[in-house]
C-alpha cells in the first residue's frame, strides 16, 4: 500500500491535467512557452504516474486492467476478473 499522502497527490495531479488540457493545449499549439512556463508545472502530464487503483503501486502496473502485477494475480486467482484464466497444458 502506497502512502495515503502519496495518492493524495497523485489525485491532485490528475485533477490540474484534467483542469489545465485545454490551456496547454492552446498555448503550445501557438508556441507562447513563455505563458505555458507561468502554469503549474503539475499541470504537466507527464508529472502523472500509472499507480494501481487498489493498493497505489507504482511499478507494475497492467494498464489494461488498471491495477499493479499483484493485486491482478490475486483477482485473477479467485475468479474476479471476467475472461481471465490460468493457462495449463
Amino acid at each position: 500500500m502506497a502512502k495515503k499522502s502519496v495518492e493524495a497527490r497523485q489525485r491532485k495531479r490528475e485533477k490540474l491535467v484534467a483542469k489545465l488540457a485545454d490551456k496547454r493545449a492552446a498555448l503550445k499549439e501557438a508556441g507562447e512557452w513563455s505563458l505555458l512556463d507561468k502554469l503549474p508545472k503539475n499541470s504537466s502530464k507527464v508529472r502523472l504516474r500509472n499507480r494501481c487503483q487498489l493498493t497505489g503501486r507504482p511499478r507494475g502496473f497492467i494498464r489494461q486492467f488498471g491495477i499493479c502485477r499483484v493485486r491482478f494475480r490475486d483477482l485473477a486467482s479467485e475468479g474476479k476478473i471476467p475472461g481471465v484464466t490460468k493457462a495449463s497444458w
